[in-house]
């Protein structure tokens, strides 16, 4: 169960971290320049990325140590 759980925080953060950033139009500084483009991160969704992949792994070692232990007492 912990690695199925393991798994779906892991494609969670895969996909949270898809809509992390987008691209903004920056105004020129001075008269006669051209627009240009940046690139701007969300906060919240990047706490949200680490939060999952966090979860993930650790979701994912106790899931391989539960099997571990299974193995070593059968």
């Amino acid at each position: 169960m912990q690695l199925v759980l393991a798994t779906l925080a892991l494609i969670g953060a895969v996909l949270s971290w898809l809509q992390v950033r987008s691209i903004v139009d920056v105004s020129p500084i001075a008269d006669g320049q051209p627009a240009t483009t940046s690139v701007a991160y969300s906060p919240p969704m990047m706490v949200l990325t680490m939060l999952l992949a966090t979860t993930a792994g650790v979701l994912l070692v106790l899931g391989v140590a539960g099997l571990r232990r299974a193995r070593a007492h059968s």
